[in-house]
């Protein structure tokens, strides 16, 4: 078929009122009202404004420079972003909607003729331009004649510190706590970017002007920087060690950056991309461009980052040879987990990078860019409320702690602070100093290691061993479940119970099964030779009829503390026996252990929520029972003395420090059996108190530094709105000199819009703080100001 014989339907079906018009003396213009299609007339007399310009006059934004036949009025293009910012409106999805508001019934003919596309692209690139034009002039520019710098289009927190801008302190007030800058670091992986099909053709309005570092800068620092991959040591959280995933299909996996941690406001010129994963290049360059940003004076910063434990030992050896960033070495960095974060690390980080234990910090979670923040006025009255909880909790618990005590724990605490950058373990103060006895686990490794490397045998008899001794708490926890479920169990409960039941006799005819290998006789004993064949048929069926004819929960398994001395003795079981005491010991520590941070986690001296420990008061007698009757020496049954029930009640003494009748209390046996001999025996109150003293304390430390943080940042707010209204001020004042009396009134209104911010705060700062005395602030705007100007 000829190419001329096909026919476009919906061009012969357009309807009239969707028909431009048949001159080519038209323009498409788009707005709120929908796509419209109008007939222009230029002015072309002598000395009239390039068309571009007459259009602009009209508050029309043509979509290129040549050619014109598309514009976009002003009100559109406002439009457009304010749907994108509140509602998250894509551009495909707002031109969408102008065509169907141009004609609900045929929205796809809109526009419908070849010389009038689809306008998405134009609208796209109109609207980067709108953008640019915006903070062009929010920020001032259009009132002068220099180009914007490095973040100069993007602004800063209000809130936070900046010297200079909206504080001015003196040499002595920067060791004040509030004056520390507090900084977050994270990542985001769903911000990804394709690799360009024309990337010559790309021309960056933003380059490095908003929050975004300068592209060829980075690219040259990428190139010259050697990217080393660090493995993480802290093997409960292995981000770093995911940093190597690249994706070849992008140009961007991800992008990074630096936020307040008090309020999340992103620092301008410090969001980086990635090309792989979060990599420690990348986050370098982020962190070296945001701590030049504002930061004259500011001596101290508290940075958190979800691996901070890791990133920041190498931070200043990476950066100090590199020729493209700098970090000043008067710069005191004090490194910190996100509170969330912190509990997927190894169990030290808490005490040596949580929030809790940073002073300056206040009481942050070091979340905040998950989390976003709350208004000033709500963390005040939240943080007056708690601040007076923490206070009263501490002077309760301080009370009861002598002078001694009290100087000799405000010493470590200090000490541990003022090292804390140099050596984070300094920090470990925080935490219950307790040495854990030897595990069943370490006790079967020592025995393994012990064992001669020619006798195989004899190496895997520990872990047989073990095996027996777990087939024994299988035992013991099978029966608590019987008598648990009760005379009517539930059909779910019977066929759990069977399963277990299975599995459990499974492994006792495994483990019987091998008893032969290490139960039989000596081979040089040549007269014993039939008794001891006869002795461990006997074993044997012994222990097949108890399976057979009792509930495996019932069933004896061969180990020595079944067979009974006499018998080990005679069967030449001698190292077999001494090999399960001291596994019976291991597996007695394992049991104690369990209850001391069940204990423990009720007192609140730990900071993760450890289940409880279930039934391990029964199982540590039935073990008790079996190193008796192995035959342990008096110094082993002493130290593994019975449990009482009164032993694994929580102290009220650590709970509630100042209940009455506690202080003569003392801890259980088992508290004190794992404490090195320099300690072993000394009062338990001791180390309870310290560690629920320090922890008090640094609670009541955050609550008082936030308090004092948010009234300075209240202020700080007020300083910030007032500067930038007196800068507002003065770019009135020059372009009303210079007879620019539209730049005047616009400068004027930026002025009037700042006031109102800066006398809003005021007064929610007064209704917290009555007693403070209003001031008149209104005088900051210019005098020639008057409500003609903001119209």
């Amino acid at each position: 078929m000829d190419d001329q014989e096909w026919i476009d339907e919906d061009q012969e079906c357009i309807p009239p009122h969707l028909q431009p018009p048949s001159h080519s003396d038209y323009l498409t213009i788009v707005d709120v009202t929908g796509v419209h299609f109008i007939t222009v007339n230029y002015c072309h007399c002598p000395g009239s404004l390039p068309v571009h310009q007459q259009l602009l006059r009209g508050r029309l934004f043509p979509a290129t420079l040549q050619r014109l036949s598309t514009a976009f009025t002003f009100h559109v293009l406002d439009d457009f972003i304010r749907d994108n910012l509140e509602c998250g409106t894509s551009g495909s999805n707002y031109f969408s909607k102008l065509r169907r508001i141009t004609s609900n019934v045929f929205p796809h003919l809109v526009p419908s003729l070849i010389r009038a596309k689809d306008r998405y692209r134009e609208l796209l690139r109109v609207a980067r331009k709108w953008r640019l034009l915006k903070l062009l002039k929010w920020n001032g520019f259009g009132h002068r004649s220099c180009t914007p710098q490095k973040g100069e289009l993007a602004l800063f927190c209000p809130a936070c510190p900046q010297p200079g801008v909206n504080c001015n302190p003196s040499q002595n007030e920067l060791s004040e706590p509030k004056y520390s800058q507090t900084f977050i670091m994270d990542g985001n992986f769903k911000a990804e970017h394709m690799h360009e099909k024309c990337p010559d053709n790309q021309i960056w309005l933003m380059d490095g002007h908003g929050y975004m570092v300068t592209r060829s800068e980075y690219q040259a620092y990428l190139k010259g920087t050697h990217h080393a991959h660090e493995r993480s040591t802290c093997n409960n959280h292995q981000a770093v060690n995911q940093a190597n995933t690249s994706q070849g299909k992008l140009e961007s996996t991800g992008i990074s950056g630096m936020a307040c941690a008090q309020h999340g406001c992103f620092i301008p010129h410090s969001v980086v991309d990635f090309q792989k994963g979060e990599c420690q290049v990348n986050m370098d360059y982020s962190f070296a461009n945001a701590i030049q940003y504002n930061m004259s004076k500011i001596t101290r910063i508290i940075h958190f980052y979800d691996i901070n434990c890791t990133y920041m030992k190498k931070l200043r050896s990476r950066v100090k040879n590199s020729k493209f960033i700098d970090i000043p070495q008067d710069i005191q960095i004090v490194p910190g987990i996100g509170i969330w974060h912190v509990h997927g690390h190894r169990a030290e980080c808490f005490s040596r990078h949580a929030p809790l234990f940073i002073p300056g910090a206040g009481w942050v979670d070091g979340e905040i860019i998950e989390t976003l923040c709350q208004s000033l006025a709500r963390k005040l009255r939240k943080a007056n409320r708690s601040a007076a909880t923490a206070a009263t909790a501490f002077t309760d618990l301080d009370s009861t702690v002598s002078p001694e005590q009290r100087k000799m724990w405000e010493s470590e605490e200090r000490v541990a602070q003022e090292t804390r950058i140099t050596d984070p373990s300094a920090m470990d103060i925080f935490d219950v100093r307790l040495e854990k006895a030897p595990t069943i686990h370490a006790v079967e490794l020592e025995l393994l290691r012990s064992m001669p490397a020619c006798d195989r045998t004899q190496g895997r008899m520990a872990t047989w061993l073990a095996r027996g001794l777990k087939i024994q708490e299988a035992q013991i926890g099978l029966g608590q479940e019987m008598r648990k479920i009760g005379w009517w169990p539930t059909d779910v409960q019977r066929l759990a119970l069977a399963r277990r039941v299975d599995c459990l006799s499974s492994d006792i005819l495994a483990f019987v099964s091998e008893a032969s290998v290490y139960l039989g006789h000596d081979p040089s004993d040549e007269s014993s030779s039939g008794e001891s064949d006869a002795e461990d048929d006997s074993i044997a069926e012994e222990i097949l009829e108890d399976i057979g004819s009792q509930c495996p929960d019932q069933a004896r398994i061969p180990i020595p503390s079944s067979l009974g001395l006499t018998r080990c003795k005679r069967l030449g079981l001698d190292r077999l026996w001494d090999q399960e005491i001291r596994l019976h010991a291991g597996q007695a520590n394992d049991a104690l252990h369990e209850i001391r941070l069940s204990l423990a986690n009720k007192a609140v001296l730990f900071r993760t929520n450890v289940r409880l420990a279930s039934s391990h008061a029964q199982t540590t007698h039935a073990w008790d029972k079996a190193m008796s009757h192995l035959g342990a020496d008096d110094a082993m049954l002493s130290r593994y003395q019975p449990l009482r029930a009164e032993d694994l009640k929580v102290s009220t003494a650590a709970a509630m420090p100042n209940a009455r009748g506690h202080r003569n209390d003392k801890l259980a046996w088992f508290w004190s059996m794992d404490i090195p001999k320099d300690t072993e025996g000394s009062d338990w109150m001791s180390e309870f108190y310290r560690v629920h003293w320090l922890r008090a304390k640094a609670t009541k430390d955050r609550w008082r530094e936030e308090v004092e943080i948010l009234k300075a940042e209240f202020q700080w707010t007020i300083n910030f709105f007032n500067k930038r209204a007196e800068d507002w001020t003065h770019l009135a004042v020059d372009s009303q000199t210079k007879g620019q009396h539209g730049a005047a009134s616009y400068a004027a209104r930026q002025s009037a819009m700042y006031g109102q911010l800066r006398d809003q705060c005021q007064i929610s700062l007064e209704s917290h703080h009555p007693a403070r005395a209003t001031r008149n602030i209104s005088n900051a705007m210019p005098k020639f100001y008057t409500t003609e100007w903001i119209a």
